[in-house]
């Protein structure tokens, strides 16, 4: 008997390593052979292909639909995301508005801890909420870098920015994508969420300032606003999941933080601001004593503001604009391996498409021709064109991994050897499933039933793990390869992808240890699902 048992763990533990190769490939060629993401990426899909077939027995039309499956998806959304928004940012910078935009956010403060907040915090956490797909980092990373902040310091702290609003992204589909496979509330399990992510949400701007200013002296004199930002946005979000479902938390909480944030740095605007967190000439600073009109502002502005007013009137809140364009799609069978295993493409009513039309409407507006718009857009595909082959590349890695068994390897280790100490890494799955997929939504379809059975089988409140695979969504999306192959790609630094990385790792690491301590302590308070 104990001979069995202990045959059958081996092979569980063989089976989980072989499982484990394209990720600890990743992680070798980024943060040990510092590969560009790209090349680390393709080696990935070699490898998870390899595994496949051998450890997996999948045959090879299996194997090639399964990838194909997953180029597809990096295509539609994802990709088409990522250039509309870069595009977008791109123009403003062509046209001058975003000179004029410094000068609008300078103009409030000329502290880099401020701006870090106000921009990649605040500003950031709402385009998570309404886009998604890359837009968090792309357009706050970029925005912060022509402000003068060293590139790779702006790249991290809008990964660790991003990590927590992601779970209420675009409008709420990875809370709702969760809620629909496992049979749980959306709103109940909404409320969860933003509880469990609470001081999470609380701690993030804190983690920026100390990163833009060297370590916890950068904390005097800002502590106040930083404390403001995060609690107000943690409130916020908790009280809109509460009230009004998974739609709406960080779109709301972005709102409600920027407003507070933005009036209490008005309110100390004249206070000293010390030189070494002050922006330096010529990063905005002296724009700021230059007074703008209105008009000029809000053209400087209208790109955003029309991604934000578009992405609202077509979302699931406005019913009757949200149908008709939601039902311009195509629904396709990819992968050979499971007729019903389908890809629906929507062709009008998704992120990118929004965004690139409101881009041009955008550009028209502030003046710029079709020709320059043609250039910048071609200029924006060549600078993006090696992100393009990661997220290709980390897609198909992710669509192999799901449909071989390789996932269900990893969960079936855990979830049998760990028994009742099973809560304790159930947030790891999810900052997994993150990692390799870059989308919080593709975690809750690899690993959400995992969580649902998990807590069946061993007793623990479902609802509370559940929406544990969501917390650790948030590590997992800081040191996602697709995250900072975006974020070096909007501030050109396509290469040092396996410095980010092993620079933002500590956060996400220090998150997820803290994550495991809160589901594990939780699961044994609460207990079983009444």
């Amino acid at each position: 008997m104990n001979g069995w048992f202990a045959v059958d763990i081996l092979s569980l533990l063989g089976m989980f390593v072989l499982a484990l190769m394209p990720i600890i490939w990743l992680v070798i060629a980024l943060c040990g052979l510092h590969m560009e993401a790209y090349k680390a990426a393709l080696g990935a899909l070699a490898v998870a292909v390899v595994c496949a077939l051998v450890g997996w027995q999948m045959t090879p039309v299996n194997l090639v639909t399964a990838a194909l499956e997953g180029f597809a998806m990096a295509i539609w959304p994802i990709v088409i995301v990522i250039i509309a928004a870069v595009f977008t940012y791109n123009l403003t910078v062509h046209t001058g508005a975003m000179e004029t935009i410094k000068q609008m956010l300078t103009s409030v403060s000329a502290d880099k801890r401020v701006l870090v907040i106000l921009i990649g915090w605040c500003f950031g956490g709402f385009l998570e909420g309404m886009a998604g797909f890359g837009t968090a980092v792309a357009i706050p990373a970029s925005m912060l870098l022509a402000l003068g902040l060293d590139p790779v310091v702006a790249i991290i702290a809008c990964l660790i920015a991003n990590g927590t609003p992601t779970m209420f992204g675009s409008i709420g589909i990875p809370t709702t994508t969760l809620a629909s496979i496992t049979g749980i509330d959306p709103t109940v399990l909404a409320t969860t969420q933003a509880l469990q992510v609470l001081p999470f949400v609380i701690v993030s701007p804190i983690l920026m300032v100390m990163l833009v200013g060297g370590g916890p002296k950068a904390l005097k004199g800002v502590l106040p606003i930083t404390l403001v930002s995060g609690i107000s946005f943690a409130l916020a979000e908790l009280v809109a999941a509460h009230f009004v479902g998974a739609a709406l938390p960080v779109v709301v909480a972005a709102v409600v933080s920027l407003v507070c944030t933005f009036l209490f740095a008005l309110k100390t605007k004249d206070a000293p601001v010390p030189e070494e967190y002050r922006l330096v000439a010529g990063n905005g600073a002296k724009a700021s004593d230059k007074p703008l009109d209105t008009g000029t502002a809000l053209r400087a502005w209208c790109p955003f503001i029309l991604i934000f007013v578009v992405l609202l009137l077509t979302s699931k809140l406005v019913p009757f604009v949200n149908g008709p364009l939601s039902s311009i799609k195509s629904t396709v069978n990819i992968y050979a391996g499971d007729p019903k295993a389908t890809l629906t493409f929507s062709w009008v009513n998704t992120p990118g498409v929004l965004i690139f039309i409101c881009g041009i409407v955008g550009g028209i507006i502030q003046g710029c021709s079709f020709g320059d718009m043609l250039g910048v857009l071609k200029d924006t595909c060549k600078q993006m064109s090696k992100t393009i082959v990661t997220m290709l590349a980390v897609l198909g890695v992710a669509k192999i991994m799901g449909y071989s068994g390789m996932i269900s390897s990893i969960a079936a280790f855990f979830v049998g050897t760990l028994g009742a100490a099973y809560p304790l890494v159930a947030p790891l799955l999810g900052a997994l499933g993150t990692f390799v997929t870059g989308s919080g939504t593709s975690s809750e379809v690899l690993f959400g039933n995992v969580q649902l059975q998990a807590a069946k089988t061993l007793g623990v409140n479902d609802v509370w793990l559940v929406a544990s695979n969501s917390l650790g969504v948030s590590a997992g999306k800081m040191i996602s390869p697709q995250n900072i192959a975006i974020g070096t790609a909007a501030c050109a630094l396509v290469g040092k992808d396996g410095e980010i990385l092993g620079k933002v790792f500590k956060y996400s690491a220090a998150f997820v240890v803290a994550m495991m301590v809160l589901v594990f302590v939780g699961a044994m308070v609460l207990g079983p699902a009444a």
